[in-house]
C-alpha cells in the first residue's frame, strides 16, 4: 500500500509538472547585437576623480559612460573644457538638477545645505530649475537632443508633491535610486522609473557578478557611480577597472552604452511589442 501511494504522488506531480516543462518561456528582450544584457555606467556630480580617473579608464577600454552634472558644482565649473571634450568624445552629459537639491529630512543628512533642502522647495521651482539645467547642458556640449535624468539622492518629494512626476516626458529616461540593483522584467520597466544601483566600497568581483545576474535575467544593470579613486561614496580604481575590462573582453554579452542610447532602444522595443499585441 505504502508504494502503491508513492507511486502516486509521484505520477501526481510529475503530470502537474508536465505543462510547465512544455510551456514555452516568455521571449527574452531583443538587446541591438544579440547581447544578453545592457549595461550603463553612469557617474553623479561632476566629480574631479571622474575626470582623472574614470573617464581616462573608460576611454582606454572604448566604453561610453553617462555623466550626471550639477552645473553649481565647483568642479563643472572650473573644468568646463575638460567636460566639453568628454562629450566630444561619446559621452553623455545627463541632467542632475541645477543645484542638487535633496531632502533634509532623516539621518545622515545632516550635510544638506537650507538653500538646497528639497523639503522647502515647490515642485514648479523644481521643475523650472531642472529645465534651466538642460538649456546649460545644451551650452555645454551642443546637444539639443533628449537628455536623461538622474534624481539627487533619489528623492522625489519636494515641499509640495512630486517632483519627477511633474517632469512628464521632459526626459527619454530617469534613473532613481532604490529597488532591486538589476532589473526584473524589461517588459514592464518604466524608463521614468529606472533602477539605479550605487556601489560604494565594491569590488570588481561584487560589480562583475551584477553584470552577470543581469545577464542571466536578460535584463539590465544601471551602475550610479560616484568618486572613482577619491571624492565622496567612492569605488577605487581597481574595482571600476575590473569591471571595465570584463566589460571590454565581453561585448558579445553585454552591451554597454550611455543611457540615452539604451533608453531609446528600450522605448522603441516596448512600443514594438505594444504594436503587435492584439487589439
Amino acid at each position: 500500500m505504502r508504494g502503491s501511494i508513492g507511486w502516486s504522488c509521484v505520477l501526481s506531480v510529475a503530470c502537474l509538472l508536465a505543462p510547465l516543462a512544455q510551456a514555452k518561456e516568455p521571449p527574452r528582450f531583443a538587446w541591438p547585437d544579440g547581447q544578453k544584457a545592457a549595461v550603463n555606467l553612469g557617474y553623479d556630480d561632476a566629480l574631479d576623480s571622474q575626470l582623472d580617473n574614470a573617464i581616462p579608464a573608460l576611454d582606454r577600454h572604448g566604453l561610453k559612460g553617462t555623466f550626471y552634472v550639477v552645473p553649481a558644482n565647483p568642479p563643472l565649473q572650473l573644468r568646463m573644457d575638460d567636460w566639453r571634450a568628454a562629450a566630444r568624445n561619446g559621452h553623455e552629459l545627463g541632467n542632475h538638477s541645477l543645484f542638487h537639491q535633496c531632502s533634509a529630512r532623516g539621518a545622515g543628512r545632516e550635510w544638506v545645505k537650507p538653500e538646497r533642502d528639497l523639503d522647502r522647495v515647490s515642485v514648479a521651482q523644481m521643475r523650472e530649475q531642472v529645465a534651466l539645467a538642460n538649456t546649460f547642458l545644451q551650452a555645454l556640449d551642443g546637444r539639443a537632443e533628449a537628455r536623461t535624468f538622474t534624481a539627487p539622492c533619489g528623492d522625489r518629494q519636494a515641499r509640495d508633491g512630486d517632483y519627477i512626476a511633474a517632469l512628464g516626458d521632459m526626459f527619454a529616461g530617469i534613473k532613481m535610486v532604490g529597488g532591486t540593483a538589476v532589473v526584473l522584467d524589461m517588459a514592464t520597466l518604466d524608463p521614468r522609473n529606472v533602477p539605479a544601483h550605487v556601489p560604494v566600497d565594491a569590488s570588481g568581483a561584487q560589480l562583475i557578478a551584477l553584470v552577470k545576474e543581469a545577464a542571466r535575467r536578460g535584463t539590465m544593470i544601471s551602475f550610479t557611480f560616484h568618486g572613482i579613486g577619491g571624492d565622496h561614496l567612492s569605488v577605487s580604481d581597481q574595482a571600476h577597472e575590473e569591471l571595465l575590462a570584463y566589460l571590454d573582453a565581453h561585448r558579445d554579452t553585454y552591451w554597454t552604452a550611455t543611457f540615452l542610447e539604451q533608453m531609446r532602444w528600450v522605448r522603441g522595443q516596448q512600443e514594438k511589442a505594444k504594436a503587435a499585441r492584439p487589439d
